[in-house]
């Protein structure tokens, strides 16, 4: 599977106005719904709000990954968005974040597909450059292009 393949055009925020968290979520999960990949928001975004209560989705280094199991996504995607201000997300560094991938699976397929999309990005984010090159990309084309590395 590649990452890059999961986003499109719809699901690449380029830069992403904020009311907060769960306003990020609810407007990638639309980007997504458009696609076909999310068949019931509500229900996926309730699913990824229940994560996030559990604990958050803010890894640090100003990134966040949030995701959830919901039978209202029929087939994987992935939603980007790059933050036109930093967004508070109760990130374990207490740091707001500017960088949001939004990952969706079909419950069914949660185990396997969702962690192997997590720990590749996972993997990535934790570089400074692979970072700062999804901060400075200007076009949906430009972060499918920095995203080909992974």
């Amino acid at each position: 599977m590649n990452i890059h393949d999961l986003l499109t055009e719809e699901t690449i925020f380029l830069p992403l106005e904020s009311g907060g968290k769960e306003d990020v979520i609810r407007r990638m999960v639309e980007g997504l719904q458009k696609t076909g990949a999310v068949t019931d928001a509500e229900s996926y975004v309730q699913a990824v709000l229940t994560r996030e209560q559990s604990s958050s989705t803010g890894i640090g280094f100003g990134v966040a990954i949030p995701h959830g199991k919901s039978s209202g996504v029929a087939r994987a995607g992935l939603a980007f968005a790059r933050m036109a201000e930093p967004t508070e997300w109760e990130s374990l560094d207490d740091q707001p974040v500017s960088i949001v991938f939004l990952i969706a699976v079909p419950a069914e397929n949660v185990g396997n597909e969702h962690l192997q999309i997590l720990v590749a990005l996972s993997r990535k984010l934790i570089h400074e450059e692979f970072r700062n090159s999804l901060l400075q990309a200007k076009t949906p084309a430009e972060v499918t292009e920095v995203l080909k590395s992974i």
